[in-house]
């Protein structure tokens, strides 16, 4: 991927101009000639421990390929949120970044989006990075006896009793798809402890066992269907969209759109395109 540079330095120069050295302990420079505000390129370089002038080659361009470490340190420095961070990695040349800022990232997410799915008629509900439930519509409350909302969606389709029962087809649609994204978010968020615990009695469970050792690739559930059996409408399928809060890295939108009785095809409905211009 092609480093970004004039992208690159109006990011980072914008975001070091909000710093104030006095934050730091460090004094306001106050040679002749310079006049900009926030943190001084030296003084990046000292707060980070590199050699001098390592940050005005990255804020230049001519820091090819620069260290991931390197930049979640600038990126920490600068106080990047992770739309920010995300932006600093691809404009660097790197890519999408390869795990979240901050460990805390995707653990929550704007209240706005209560109201967004009390507004979707389907099944709705959003979760953070650990799949804990944060928001859900009336819908889905009314999936659940008693309106017994599951606290951790992951837990509940792979280990809970009734989960299994509600999601037919348990063993060969739902579990062999969901425990590979157990797996690829693990790789991203391997400290987070709702996941270890989640993936350690996964691999205890002699239903999950067999699967967890085979591995798989992680599938994401945007656009698939897959068979339920819902408490007020008998067996059906549901048709899955599945989105990201730009905010919160690892947390998700997922909307079930419910259809009863058996899929009568196995073609999934065509992609939307843009028309092209005539």
């Amino acid at each position: 991927m092609a480093m970004n540079k004039p992208a690159l330095k109006a990011l980072l120069m914008e975001r070091r101009a909000l710093i104030e050295p006095e934050q730091y302990g460090l004094a306001r420079p106050t040679g002749q000639g310079r006049r900009a505000q926030g943190l001084s390129q030296q003084q990046v370089d000292e707060l980070t421990a590199r050699a001098l002038h390592t940050y005005n080659r990255l804020e230049t361009g001519r820091y090819p390929h620069p260290p991931v470490d390197y930049l979640r340190q600038v990126a920490r420095l600068f106080r990047l949120n992770e739309q920010e961070w995300g932006s600093l990695c691809r404009y660097a040349g790197i890519g999408d970044p390869p795990a979240p800022l901050s460990t805390v990232s995707g653990l929550e997410v704007p209240g706005v989006w209560q109201d967004a799915v009390d507004g979707i008629s389907h099944m709705a509900y959003v979760t953070d990075a650990s799949w804990n439930t944060l928001a859900y519509n009336e819908a889905w409350a009314a999936f659940f006896a008693g309106r017994r909302i599951p606290r951790n969606m992951m837990r509940w389709i792979l280990l809970d009793p009734d989960g299994r029962e509600t999601l037919l087809q348990w063993d060969t649609v739902w579990a062999p798809a969901v425990l590979p994204q157990l797996r690829a978010a693990l790789t991203l968020r391997p400290d987070d402890e709702t996941l270890l615990r989640i993936a350690r009695e996964a691999a205890l469970d002699p239903d999950l066992r067999p699967l967890w050792d085979a591995g798989g690739a992680s599938i994401h559930p945007d656009g698939d269907e897959r068979p339920i059996l819902h408490p007020g409408h008998g067996p059906g399928h549901v048709a899955i969209c599945a989105a990201q809060p730009m905010t919160a890295p690892g947390s998700r939108l997922v909307i079930l759109a419910f259809h009863a009785g058996a899929r009568k095809s196995h073609t999934r409905i065509p992609m939307l395109r843009a028309r092209p211009v005539s």
